[in-house]
């Protein structure tokens, strides 16, 4: 394996095990102060199509930024200096084994705004980023934040889901994608923008491909949904090395 790839995968799986309370550093500047990672000014008409013509790359960067929208939305970027040989999972935010007690787990954490995927197993198969709920929306003039805790899919509602509340405006219309219901009114769901920050009314926004394929290849009704964040770390143990 390339020893640079080892080295990021150092980085990452200290910063997991060690600096829980530190969620900048699974994404933020502060991978920049590590020398396998640069942040990357973001200079007028740059975008990501043109910075990253690969869309593997692309996708990678954009990932590892927790972001979906153009980049006229950012003025840095952090990008790994070995971007040519990283996959999808040597850049996860998680620990690549877990006690899920044999059963499947989605792990949402609003810190480090990734979810991660854990099969039957304990092992994680996949894992993307996210965009929970904001800590006041102005439009209903109260606290939105998504409630941290173990919760179920409960409902799923495939490809054409909105929802029937947001925007208040409209009493609804909004696209919410491979909705997943876990807590009365709160969902997972793919949206087309997750801007690298908790924005939303209280689901958990993800990339569209992420929900679908955790919807179609993942999610069924019953499977465990943790939300979590750095002051509400899993009490899910990490399984032994």
């Amino acid at each position: 394996m390339d020893k640079r790839l080892v080295y990021i995968s150092c980085i990452l799986s200290a910063l997991i095990l060690g600096n829980t309370h530190s969620a900048q550093a699974f994404y933020g500047k502060e991978l920049c102060k590590y020398p396998e990672f640069t942040c990357l000014k973001i200079k007028k008409n740059d975008s990501w199509e043109k910075l990253w013509p690969d869309p593997q790359k692309r996708d990678l960067v954009m990932r590892l930024n927790r972001t979906n929208l153009p980049l006229d939305n950012r003025s840095w970027v952090v990008v790994p200096k070995n971007l040519a040989s990283l996959t999808l999972m040597d850049l996860a935010p998680f620990p690549s084994q877990m006690n899920t007690a044999n059963k499947k787990l989605i792990l949402v954490d609003l810190d480090k705004l990734a979810f991660g995927a854990y099969d039957a197993q304990g092992t994680l198969v996949y894992w993307g980023p996210v965009s929970g709920g904001k800590n006041f929306c102005s439009d209903i003039q109260e606290g939105c934040s998504t409630p941290p805790g173990t919760y179920w899919i409960n409902v799923k509602r495939g490809p054409d889901c909105y929802s029937t509340i947001f925007p208040v405006d409209t009493q609804g219309g909004a696209p919410m994608p491979y909705c997943m219901f876990f807590n009365q009114g709160y969902a997972l769901h793919g949206s087309e923008a997750v801007p690298g920050y908790n924005a939303s009314h209280g689901c958990v926004r993800l990339y569209p491909e992420d929900a679908e394929w955790l919807d179609e290849q993942f999610a069924v009704i019953g499977t465990k949904v943790m939300i979590t964040s750095s002051d509400t770390e899993p009490t899910l143990p990490y399984a032994p090395s």
